[in-house]
C-alpha cells in the first residue's frame, strides 16, 4: 500500500482506509491533466496529513515537477497571514475547503499568482461562490468543485465553476473513474431524481485496515461491469442533471428530525447562504430547554441584518417547518484541524430568539 489514512465518518469511530500506488498515480494522472498541472506551478501545503487533501498538495507538486510551499498550523489558520504567503510565495494552485475560503476570501490580494483554487472536503454551494465573485481578487479566478471520497483517493469528479449556477453542482467523473447514482436496488435513478453515490475506477481503495466486515459492507462488487470490479458505496446523495453532470445533495445520515419532520439540513443552509449579506453559515439540530430539537442558524454576515430579515427570507424560500428557531451571529465558522467546519465547536445558543 501507499498510505493508511483514518477517517472517523459518521460513526465517530475511526477507519483506517488502505491506498495502493495504483490509486495514488490515478489521481495525479488523471486530476492533474485535467487542471493542466505543470513545472511552473506553485503548491500550498495548507492540510494536516491526516487528511487526504494533502497527498493532492504535496505528490501534487512532486509529480508534476512543481514547488511546495508548507503553510505553518498557525498561518493556516490565519487568513491574514495567509493571504500575505500566497502572495510572497507566488502560489499557483490552492486547495481549500469552502469554510476556509470563505474565511479568506476578503483578505486576497490583487497581484496574486493564483492561477485556481481547487475546492474540496465539505459542499460548495453556488449562492456564496456569487458573493465571493464580488472581492476583485476573485472576480476572474477559476474556481474548480471537485468532489471525493478517501475511500476512493481524494478526487472524483470535476466541475469548473460558472457564473449562473444553483445547488451545488460537481460536474462529471475524472477520467478513469465511474461515477453511478443508483437506487437502494442498485439501479440507476432518472434525471433529477436523488440517490446514493456509488464510485467505480482507479480510485477505489483495497479496504479498511482489518475490518473486513466493513469492506465487504462499503466496496460492493460493480454491477455493471465484469472481471471482479468493485464499486465504493459513498453514503452521499446527489441527483443527475438534465446535461449528464452532476448535483450534490448532501450526506444520508446528515438528515435530522425535528417535530416529526425529516429534514435535510444542506438545503437550509443552501437557502441562508443566498441571502446578500451571508458569507457563512451553518445549521443544526439541538435541544432547547425543555429537551426537545428545534433548528439552529449560525451566520457569519458581511453587513448588519436583523433576526427578522433573515427569518423572513428563509420563510419565503422554505415551509414553516425548516425555518430555524434560533438565528446567531458570529464572527466566523469554527474549523478543524483538517479546514473542515467544526459542528461540535459551535457554541450553545444563548436564547431562543437570538438577535443579531
Amino acid at each position: 500500500a501507499a498510505y493508511v489514512i483514518y477517517t472517523s465518518g459518521s460513526t465517530g469511530r475511526p477507519k483506517g482506509v488502505v491506498v495502493s500506488h495504483g490509486n495514488a498515480v490515478g489521481l495525479l494522472r488523471s486530476a492533474g491533466r485535467e487542471l493542466g498541472c505543470g513545472r511552473g506551478d506553485v503548491w500550498s501545503v495548507f492540510h494536516s496529513f491526516s487528511f487526504d487533501f494533502s497527498v493532492w498538495e504535496v505528490w501534487g507538486a512532486l509529480a508534476f515537477g512543481g514547488s511546495l510551499v508548507v503553510v505553518p498550523h498557525g498561518v493556516a489558520r490565519s487568513p491574514e497571514r495567509l493571504a500575505d504567503v500566497l502572495v510572497e510565495r507566488g502560489v499557483t494552485v490552492l486547495s481549500q475547503t469552502p469554510t476556509a475560503f470563505g474565511q479568506l476570501v476578503s483578505r486576497l490580494r490583487e497581484g496574486s499568482r493564483l492561477r485556481v483554487v481547487v475546492f474540496g472536503g465539505e459542499r460548495l454551494d453556488m449562492a456564496g461562490v456569487r458573493s465571493w465573485r464580488s472581492w476583485p481578487a476573485v472576480a476572474g479566478l477559476p474556481l474548480v468543485n471537485m468532489y471525493g471520497i478517501t475511500e476512493t483517493t481524494v478526487h472524483v469528479t470535476v466541475h469548473r465553476v460558472g457564473e449562473e449556477e444553483s445547488g451545488s453542482p460537481i460536474g462529471w467523473g475524472l477520467a478513469g473513474t465511474r461515477v453511478w447514482v443508483l437506487d437502494g436496488f442498485l439501479r440507476p435513478v432518472p434525471v433529477g431524481v436523488v440517490g446514493e453515490v456509488f464510485v467505480g475506477g482507479w480510485g477505489v481503495a483495497r479496504g479498511y485496515w482489518r475490518r473486513p466486515g466493513l469492506t465487504a459492507e462499503r466496496f460492493v462488487p460493480d454491477p455493471f461491469g465484469g472481471g471482479g470490479g468493485r464499486l465504493y458505496r459513498s453514503g452521499d446523495l446527489a441527483r443527475v442533471l438534465p446535461g449528464g453532470g452532476l448535483e450534490y445533495v448532501g450526506r444520508a445520515d446528515a438528515q435530522v428530525k425535528v417535530r416529526g419532520f425529516r429534514i435535510e439540513l444542506g438545503e437550509i443552509e443552501h437557502v441562508l447562504a443566498a441571502h446578500p449579506v451571508v458569507s457563512g453559515c451553518a445549521v443544526v439540530a439541538a435541544p432547547d430547554a425543555s429537551g426537545l430539537d428545534r433548528l439552529v442558524a449560525y451566520v457569519v454576515a458581511d453587513g448588519p441584518v436583523s433576526v427578522a430579515a433573515l427569518r423572513s427570507f428563509v420563510s419565503q424560500r422554505l415551509a414553516d417547518h425548516m425555518v430555524p428557531a434560533v438565528f446567531m451571529l458570529v464572527d466566523r465558522l469554527p474549523m478543524t484541524v483538517n479546514g473542515k467546519l467544526d459542528r461540535a465547536a459551535l457554541p450553545a445558543p444563548t436564547s431562543d430568539r437570538a438577535a443579531l
